[in-house]
């Protein structure tokens, strides 16, 4: 295996999240009713509606914790810092792991799913 080829997340409200999401990866790749798409580097990001009836998301019982989008270098994570702020989107600003070695942000979807701005420098 070489890559991961793309993500599906399902989710309450299409517009809503591609709103969201705009916001920090830009604009989709597509987008209908039923899902919106977006590239991050190599990968896919797909948000869809449910394919039966929706569940509030969990993210400490079951299923995905959180996504990570990596950054390289402080001043991407700082200005995605910015972004967020910008956006009125609430966040943990930037904080150290508890290791004590790599910086990254916190902060959550409209469907509670958490999401994280991850230093990973090269």
């Amino acid at each position: 295996m070489e890559f991961i080829d793309h993500i599906v997340i399902i989710v309450n409200d299409v517009k809503r999240t591609a709103d969201f999401y705009s916001k920090f990866l830009g604009k989709p790749i597509q987008m209908d009713k039923e899902q919106v798409a977006f590239q991050v580097g190599d990968t896919k990001l797909f948000f869809g509606l449910p394919y039966g009836v929706y569940g509030r998301y969990d993210k400490d019982n079951c299923g995905l914790n959180h996504l990570a989008f990596g950054v390289t270098r402080l001043e991407e994570l700082k200005y995605f810092e910015g972004v967020l702020n910008k956006a009125q989107i609430k966040n943990s600003g930037i904080k150290i792991d508890k290791y004590g070695k790599k910086e990254f942000i916190w902060f959550d979807d409209p469907d509670g799913v958490r999401l994280e701005f991850y230093l990973r420098e090269k």
